[in-house]
């Protein structure tokens, strides 16, 4: 097929299969490309020689295999809790991607190449990818892309910008997840009264409110599902195994604890670091990855896991919650 031809290629090009609704049981990870495979070649062509030189350079290159990304071993975790004894599945990877479908082939053959059982796809060609995240039925939305991100948070689901991070791989096959508390887990309520009012003011709003559940916050939903997955599991034996860390501490802890337990949410480790770095607490955890709202915290943690910053909340220049699309 000649490149002009090539071009002529659909601008959407989506793999769905008959089956396009997502089981309810199923985890639902939706990625982009940029963060499953390592692109930082081709996306210097883009940057420094436009559309149509990224075009020419990925057709002429689709052979060659990419290498992984910050997102790829969390991804081959992820899809090792399926059961090929049993054909039970539960946990799809989507890819979506602003290539176009032929540009796009390179990803799918280093898919291939690397065995990862990813079916369904959408290729934007320059779009934004985000509006196809509910019609997929996902619970999780990683890319390099913060605008993508953001418009997935706007839109209800969890949602993480990948950043460049000095990765030590977990050895174990467990799959390990950490999450911020603040605007991740529960909503940004109790953070907005710390920026407001200091400190003082925050202490004093969670002993008042020790009883009362904080509201969800954009990843809630997806904690939830990993909670559903861990219960098929005996308690000593799940294949997932997660962790809050949090800037919070005493007397700001019983309100999450008691959140937690209103959610009938299993959280494995708690760590409420009043105010230390995260980066070598989480090493010392082991995590695939960890999501924060706060660039200094992410900053910490991309010196040793993989890291995903969440921009939402007050933290992020939102003056207003998005609680009620996240809850």
């Amino acid at each position: 097929m000649s490149y002009s031809l090539h071009t002529m290629v659909s601008s959407v090009f989506s793999w769905i299969s008959a089956m396009s609704s997502a089981s309810p049981d199923k985890l639902v990870i939706a990625i982009s490309s940029r963060a499953l495979f390592d692109l930082d070649d081709s996306h210097r062509v883009f940057v420094e020689h436009g559309v149509d030189a990224y075009c020419r350079y990925q057709i002429e290159h689709e052979e060659d295999v990419l290498e992984p990304g910050i997102a790829f071993h969390l991804v081959k975790k992820l899809l090792a809790l399926n059961d090929a004894d049993t054909g039970v599945a539960r946990v799809e990877v989507i890819l979506l991607s602003r290539n176009s479908a032929d540009t796009g082939l390179r990803i799918f053959n280093s898919i291939r190449h690397h065995g990862l059982s990813i079916t369904r796809a959408a290729f934007t060609r320059g779009e934004s990818t985000y509006r196809y995240i509910n019609a997929f039925g996902a619970h999780l939305f990683l890319s390099a892309s913060q605008e993508d991100v953001r418009k997935a948070l706007e839109a209800g689901c969890a949602a993480a910008t990948i950043l460049p991070s000095n990765v030590s791989h977990n050895v174990s096959d467990q799959l390990r997840i950490a999450f911020d508390g603040d605007a991740v887990l529960f909503s940004d309520e109790s953070e907005q009264i710390f920026k407001r009012d200091g400190l003082g003011a925050f202490e004093q709003n969670e002993r008042d409110a020790a009883r009362e559940p904080l509201t969800g916050g954009p990843f809630k939903k997806f904690l939830a599902a990993l909670h559903q997955i861990q219960s098929w599991y005996p308690s000593e034996g799940s294949p997932i195994r997660t962790a809050l860390i949090t800037a919070r501490a005493a007397p700001a802890h019983e309100r999450v604890i008691r959140t937690l337990r209103a959610w009938n949410i299993r959280i494995d480790e708690a760590l409420f670091l009043g105010g230390m770095n995260k980066g070598e607490f989480l090493k010392a955890f082991g995590a695939d990855i960890f999501f924060d709202d706060q660039q200094g915290h992410c900053e910490s943690a991309r010196q040793h896991v993989a890291t995903g910053h969440v921009p939402y909340g007050v933290a992020n220049g939102q003056m207003l919650s998005l609680v009620g699309k996240a809850a």
